[in-house]
């Protein structure tokens, strides 16, 4: 059957974040960087992301080790894009004290001609006319996947609703939901958007796990309860990267509502994973053993039998 290859076009960047366990200063992060290295483990991934020359070049070798293609990666003049933010012990709410966009300000994704035809494309939470622009230039991809935030429902509502016209999941927040449809009810507000066109919501819960949204389907699925957690910024791209990469490790069969079921599962093993370092620290040395040994700890946390 073969896997798939697994195409994601984000941000990637220096985060300096303040948690109640610690903080950190420019360290590496982004959309696509977090995506990359979760779906690494599962399916191989093109990368298509814009950094600065101040970017550490350790950090795209070890990327490229993942088996990362990075003919999408483009190094321009200038600093790399930079946030700055803090959690308070509500680590669901990431508070921003700025964000410098620098060479992703001018971010024009162009893809390379052997990305085209990659099967499996994955949006990541930048301007919706950047994700309009991805889709002219794949050709007939088998699945194509959205995140956004609330910055873009809030700026550019009418072109993201076209993006999500175009897609087939959107991977979402609970507040961003709700933000974007105007319902509170997250089983109200999923159906709100695949009324627009996608047949599959995955709306990310944080700590209250994910909830899975089909026609005729609901799926809901816990978030592992860590005694560790440092840094929760990039766990719902982690997330994202699982899910999207378990579903491209599936190859050419058609796709199960089960395997759905399991890309969410395997979403959130590996994003649990994220949590327990800052950065991208406890991601970039996982094991498939590792992951594997969390699935089963997930399995048996609802686990239970009738009489």
């Amino acid at each position: 059957m073969g896997c798939m290859s697994l195409l994601v076009v984000g941000s990637m960047a220096f985060d300096s974040i303040r948690s109640p366990f610690g903080e950190v200063e420019r360290v590496i992060g982004g959309s696509a960087t977090y995506f990359s290295l979760a779906a690494s483990y599962l399916a191989p991934v093109r990368l298509v992301s814009v950094v600065g020359r101040d970017f550490p070049k350790k950090t795209i070798e070890m990327l490229s080790a993942r088996g990362i293609d990075l003919q999408g990666l483009k190094v321009a003049d200038g600093e790399t894009f930079h946030w700055k933010g803090y959690y308070e012990f509500d680590l669901n709410t990431a508070h921003t004290v700025r964000t410098d966009l620098n060479v992703f300000r001018d971010f024009a994704p162009v893809l390379p001609p052997s990305f085209r035809e990659t099967p499996y494309v994955f949006l990541g939470n930048i301007d919706p006319r950047l994700q309009l622009d991805i889709l002219a230039q794949v050709r007939e991809p088998k699945i194509v996947a959205l995140d956004t935030m609330n910055f873009w429902i809030g700026k550019s509502p009418q072109l993201l609703r076209e993006v999500i016209r175009n897609v087939d999941i959107v991977i979402i927040n609970e507040a961003e939901v709700r933000e974007l449809t105007g319902e509170f009810n997250l089983v109200k507000a999923a159906r709100k958007i695949m009324g627009m066109g996608p047949g599959r919501v995955v709306i990310k819960r944080g700590e209250y796990g994910v909830l899975q949204l089909s026609d005729g389907e609901v799926f809901a699925a816990p978030a592992y309860p860590l005694e560790t957690i440092f840094d929760p910024t990039g766990a719902g791209d982690s997330f994202a990267g699982g899910f999207m990469g378990y579903l491209a490790s599936r190859g050419s069969a058609p796709l199960t509502e089960m395997d759905y079921r399991l890309a969410t599962m395997y979403g959130s093993a590996i994003a649990s994973f994220t949590v327990e370092a800052f950065s991208t620290e406890r991601l970039e040395g996982l094991t498939l053993e590792e992951i594997g040994s969390r699935l089963d700890a997930f399995r048996a946390l609802t686990e239970f039998r009738t009489v």
